[in-house]
């Protein structure tokens, strides 16, 4: 698996400044339409139930990085797509497990929570996870004597931090006072606000990748079953784990699909962003690990909540 994936390391992605802005913003949008959603009701019941959320939380922020990290020592992929992989885990849950979990007959209101607390907590989170193993890969990587070795993960946590607080706590944050300032409106905007956000963060990702296209599909296929493999390990982790803690089968199916539906967008957004991961570092395996991630995990996510809506709700 090394030698058919070191040609990712040298891949170059070109990047418009212009598009990568547009696609900030498109993220902060799409964090704006997550924050209408959240209500009062649901922070208290989660003081009333806290079981399920500490459950949640635990898995998608301290299990599934761990995890991953493992799996990368099991798969030993070149170092871009480990990192890659490694930040795709640190990345808090994907604004689409709400819609996902309804489908799936699970707990909505206990995914909306796990989407706020998770999207609040990645401010410091995501640096956090990604620094810390990001460089005991790259130590561990090192100590094995590959004949090429990686340098140590020199990432501007301040910077990382401040990028995750623009394009999710701010957009959050304000999301939380329209809604409680203004209601009637909140109704009236929230659903075009959700869906619109959403089909122009998919429009941005689309048109950069339009500039990469080639590139993305002739790699693509180097990258489809670890990507596979490592949302199958996010969706089994937490549902086991769920399991284990003996919560309500609804709140395992919710556990596991918000685990397993990840912000590459997020990732994508701090991979394109200079000032974190400067240009002359080779970053095609990790691109192309968090694009494909925001493909793959629709599709299983949309074909296990299609699998969980045929099958009755046990307690």
């Amino acid at each position: 698996m090394m030698n058919s994936l070191e040609v990712l390391d040298h891949v170059r992605l070109n990047f418009s400044p212009s598009g990568l802005f547009f696609l900030n913003i498109a993220l902060s949008f799409i964090m704006f339409g997550v924050a209408l959603d959240i209500k009062t009701i649901h922070f208290k019941d989660m003081l009333r139930n806290p079981k399920s959320v500490v459950v949640g939380f635990i898995s998608q922020t301290f299990l599934l990085p761990a995890f991953t990290f493992l799996l990368v020592l099991l798969l030993n992929p070149t170092p871009s797509v480990a990192l890659g992989m490694i930040l795709v885990a640190a990345c808090p849950g994907g604004n689409i497990s709400n819609f996902i979990s309804s489908i799936a007959q699970a707990n909505v209101a206990l995914s909306v929570s796990l989407t706020a607390i998770s999207t609040m907590a990645a401010i410091f989170f995501t640096p956090f996870n990604f620094a810390l193993w990001g460089n005991i890969y790259i130590d561990f990587y090192n100590a094995q004597g590959a004949a090429s070795l990686v340098r140590p993960l020199e990432i501007d946590k301040i910077q990382m931090f401040q990028t995750v607080f623009i394009l999710l706590g701010i957009p959050v944050i304000i999301g939380l006072l329209v809604a409680k300032k203004f209601p009637r409106l909140t109704k009236k905007i929230k659903k075009p606000i959700n869906r619109g956000s959403l089909l122009f963060f998919v429009l941005m990702v689309i048109a950069l990748l339009s500039a990469n296209f080639s590139q993305f599909t002739s790699y693509v296929h180097l990258v489809f079953i670890i990507v596979l493999l490592h949302n199958g390990l996010a969706l089994a982790t937490a549902y086991f784990f769920s399991k284990i803690m003996k919560l309500p089968f609804i709140d395992q199916r919710t556990i596991s699909i918000e685990t397993g539906i990840q912000n590459s967008g997020l990732a994508l957004a701090l991979m394109f962003n200079p000032k974190i991961f400067p240009p002359e570092m080779e970053l095609g395996g990790m691109v192309i690990i968090a694009a494909w991630w925001g493909v793959w995990h629709i599709i299983s996510g949309l074909t296990i909540a299609f699998f969980w809506s045929r099958k009755p709700v046990l307690a």
